[in-house]
C-alpha cells in the first residue's frame, strides 16, 4: 500500500506490525486507509483523537476451542471465533460464517467492513463478526446440530441483544440459526432477540433470505439511474449460487433483467435462454446440490468446470456473490474487454484491488460491498427492531423500509465521494460515510472509548 499522507503510512505500518501474515485482513484495512486520506486532511481532529489509530484494532477479539461428536461416536475439534470490531453507534452486528477457510484474518476483514456497512445503513449497529473452520458440507443433521449447540454453548457468554447480535453467513443458513437459538435460550433461560435470520414462528423478518440480494439490485439500479441506464433490457451474470446470488437473480429479472448465468466453487453455467430460477432454487435450496445439475435439467445450458471462467461471459452488468477475492484483475479486464457497463458486489470484498483498479480507470460503474451488500444487515437490523418491539411488519412494508435503505446509502456514498473529490468513485463514498458516522460517535465518547 501507498500513502501519501504520513500519518496514515504510519497506522497502516502498525496494523502490519501486528497483523502480520493476515493478508484479508491487511487488504481491508488498506482500502478504507486510502480512502480516507482527503478526510485526514480535512480532520486534524480526527488525528489527534486518534480515531483511525482505534479504529483498525478490534475492541475484542474471542477465539474458542468447539467440541462436539460426529455420528460414529468420533470426537472432532474445530476453532470458534467472535470478533467485536467496534461499538461506537450500537451492539455489535455481524455474521456467523462457517466454512475450512475461517481463520482470525478472514473474521478482522469481515468485521471491520461490518463497521462501515452497518453505519451506512443508518441504523444503530456496531461491527463485529464470528464463525469457525467446520464445513457443514456432507455433515448429517445431527452433527451439524451438535456442533451449532457445541459452538453456541461458548459464544452464549460473549453475546446478547445489547451487547451483540449474530447473524448467518457462508454455511449458516434458517437450520443453523434454528439450533444455536435453541442452545442459547436453554443456556440463557431467556427468549430476546440474540441472533437474527431467525425462522418465521420464532421472531425473523420476512424477506431477510431476500434482503441481500434484493438491497444489491436496489442499490445497483440507483447507480445505474444516475448514469441513465437501468436493468431493463440488460445481460446479467451472477456468480454463485447461495442465498445471495439467487435472490439477486430473481430481483434482477423482475426489474427488466435476463440473467444468463451463475455457479458454484466446481463451475458455472451458461443459459441464453435466461437462468430458470425454480431449477436452480430446487436444486441448491431443497436438494443442497450442485450447480452442475441445471446443465442436465435445462437443454439449452452449458455446464463449464472451474468457476472462475464465468467472467468471461459476456454481459451488461456484473453480480459477484461467491466469496473474497474472486474477481481478479485478469478478470477484471474480460469483463471490460466484453462491455460490462456495471458491477456490484454480492459478496464480501470479492473483487481483488487490480479489479477494482481496472473497473474504475475503464469508467465501469463500481458497487463496492460495503455498500451494495448491506440489504442483509439492514434487514437483520430490522428483525432487531421488531423483536423489541414485540411485532411483526409485512413482506410489504419490510422491502420498502430496505428499498429506501439501499436507496439513502447509494445517496451518502455518492455524496460524500463528491464533497471529498473524488466524484463518482463508490468505493471511497461508502468507505468515507461509513466512518464519519463512527469517527463523530467516537469523538463523542471520549479517549478511553
Amino acid at each position: 500500500m501507498q500513502f501519501e499522507n504520513k500519518y496514515l503510512a504510519n497506522v497502516y505500518a502498525e496494523v502490519e506490525k501486528r497483523n502480520a501474515g493476515e493478508p484479508e485482513f491487511l487488504q481491508a484495512v488498506g482500502e478504507v486507509l486510502e480512502s480516507l486520506q482527503p478526510v485526514v486532511e480535512k480532520r486534524p481532529d480526527l488525528v489527534k483523537a486518534g480515531v483511525i489509530d482505534r479504529i483498525v484494532e478490534p475492541e475484542r477479539m474471542i477465539v474458542f476451542r468447539v467440541s462436539w461428536v460426529d455420528d460414529e461416536g468420533g470426537v472432532r475439534v474445530n476453532r470458534g471465533f467472535r470478533v467485536q470490531f467496534n461499538s461506537a453507534i450500537g451492539p455489535y452486528k455481524g455474521g456467523l460464517r462457517l466454512h475450512p477457510s475461517v481463520n482470525a484474518s478472514v473474521i478482522k476483514f469481515l468485521g471491520f467492513e461490518q463497521i462501515f456497512k452497518n453505519s451506512l445503513t443508518g441504523l444503530p449497529m456496531g461491527g463485529g463478526k464470528g464463525g469457525s473452520d467446520f464445513d457443514p458440507k456432507g455433515k448429517s443433521d445431527g452433527e451439524i446440530m451438535r456442533f451449532c449447540q457445541s459452538f453456541m454453548t461458548e459464544l452464549a457468554k460473549h453475546i446478547g441483544q445489547f451487547t451483540d447480535v449474530p447473524a448467518g453467513d457462508i454455511g449458516v443458513g434458517a437450520r443453523e440459526i434454528g439450533y444455536m437459538f435453541g442452545q442459547y435460550k436453554r443456556i440463557r433461560n431467556e427468549f430476546t432477540g440474540v441472533l437474527t435470520g431467525k425462522g418465521i414462528p420464532y421472531g425473523g423478518s420476512l424477506i431477510r433470505p431476500q434482503a441481500t440480494g434484493y438491497g444489491l439490485c436496489y442499490f445497483a439500479d440507483n447507480m445505474l439511474a444516475d448514469a441513465g441506464k437501468s436493468f431493463k433490457g440488460a445481460t446479467v451474470v451472477i456468480s454463485g449460487s447461495g442465498n445471495v446470488a439467487i435472490y439477486a437473480c430473481e430481483k434482477a429479472t423482475q426489474l427488466g433483467a435476463k440473467v444468463i448465468a451463475m455457479s458454484d466453487s466446481g463451475g458455472y453455467v451458461v443459459d441464453p435462454d435466461g437462468i430458470k430460477l425454480d431449477v436452480v432454487k430446487q436444486i441448491k435450496e431443497v436438494e443442497r446440490g450442485r450447480i452442475s445439475e441445471y446443465a442436465k435439467r435445462v437443454p439449452t445450458a452449458k455446464y463449464t468446470e472451474g468457476c472462475k471462467g464465468i467472467w468471461t461471459v459476456k454481459c451488461d452488468i456484473a453480480l459477484p456473490c461467491a466469496t473474497q477475492n474472486e474477481l481478479d484483475g485478469e478478470s477484471a479486464a474480460a469483463l471490460v474487454k466484453n462491455g460490462v457497463i456495471a458491477v456490484a458486489e454480492g459478496a464480501n470484498m470479492p473483487s481483488t484491488p487490480e479489479a477494482v483498479a481496472c473497473f474504475q480507470s475503464n469508467g465501469v460503474l463500481f458497487g463496492p460491498a460495503k455498500a451494495a451488500n448491506a440489504g442483509g444487515v439492514a434487514v437483520s437490523g430490522l428483525e432487531m427492531s421488531q423483536n423489541s418491539l414485540r411485532l411483526s411488519w409485512t413482506a410489504k412494508e419490510v422491502d420498502e423500509r430496505l428499498k429506501g435503505i439501499m436507496a439513502g446509502i447509494y445517496k451518502n456514498a455518492s455524496s460524500a465521494a463528491a464533497e471529498y473529490g473524488h466524484k463518482g468513485n463508490l468505493v471511497a463514498g461508502a468507505n468515507i460515510a461509513g466512518f464519519l458516522k463512527v469517527a463523530e460517535a467516537m469523538l463523542a465518547q471520549g479517549i478511553a472509548y
